[in-house]
Order: structure tokens, then C-alpha cells, then sequence
């Protein structure tokens, strides 16, 4: 999954809040977990309170925790809170505006594509975040 590491940052966070979703996490906390500086992890966690899937406060006894249950949570929603792609259609080549054959062919391209980033969500909206979170974590303990 370390292939997009926001969609690996996200979907990791999600799943330690799931397993005790009462707990409130800084982002400072969960950097250090997840080996990373507090500033992405509040970029990414930012995008998913936008999404409505996490809330925050601020101050001393603040921090970040799930907005709805787990079990209402896809991996879709989360993916497409990220606003990113692991498929991308690509951009129309200025040669391709020449050449009929480039044309078409960068069209076809980015059809199947799309076809295959439709799946792609289609696959992650049938699993949610506690389908894939265990019980407990036995390195951190949470």
C-alpha cells in the first residue's frame, strides 16, 4: 500500500482510530507512528475532516478523531477525500493534435483508464475501515 503514501498515511490513521474511536490523536502522535512530519499528517487528516470523515479540536485537550462510525467509512471515501488518483488518465500529448492516430489512440487510452479507476472505486466502497482494521495493534498497543 506504500505506493500513495497519503492513501496508505489516511487509510492506516482511520484504522488505529477505529479500534478506539473514543480516543482522541494529534497529529504529533500520529507522525511519530506512522514515521512522518505532523504537517502531512495534518494536510491529509485535514482533507478528511473536509470529507466529513474526521473532526478535530483544537487546544490541550484536542486532536483528531472519527467524525462517523468506522463501519460507515469505505475505502472509497477516503480515497476520493484525497482527491488523488492511482490511475491517471494522463494529459493529451500537443503532437496527438496532428496526428489522427495519436488522437485516437490517447482516447481509447484514457477510456480504459477511466474504466478502470470507476472499478477501482467501485471495489474500495464494498470494504470498510473495520474490515481491514484488526482488534488491537500489538506494536502500539492501541
Amino acid at each position: 500500500m506504500k505506493r500513495n503514501s497519503r492513501l496508505s498515511l489516511a487509510l492506516h490513521t482511520l484504522s488505529h482510530m477505529a479500534v478506539d474511536p473514543e480516543r482522541k490523536r494529534t497529529s504529533a502522535d500520529i507522525a511519530e507512528h506512522a514515521g512522518t512530519n505532523p504537517v502531512v499528517v495534518r494536510r491529509v487528516l485535514g482533507k478528511l475532516r473536509e470529507a466529513g470523515l474526521l473532526a478535530s479540536v483544537k487546544g490541550h485537550a484536542g486532536g483528531w478523531s472519527l467524525a462517523k462510525p468506522a463501519n460507515s467509512i469505505t475505502l472509497a471515501d477516503v480515497y476520493l477525500a484525497l482527491d488523488e488518483r492511482l490511475v491517471s488518465g494522463g494529459e493529451q500529448d500537443a503532437e496527438a493534435m496532428y496526428c489522427s492516430i495519436e488522437r485516437d489512440l490517447q482516447t481509447r487510452v484514457a477510456d480504459v483508464l477511466g474504466e478502470i479507476e470507476e472499478n477501482l472505486v467501485q471495489r474500495l466502497s464494498e470494504t470498510s475501515i473495520t474490515d481491514v482494521h484488526p482488534k488491537s495493534c500489538s506494536y502500539c498497543g492501541s
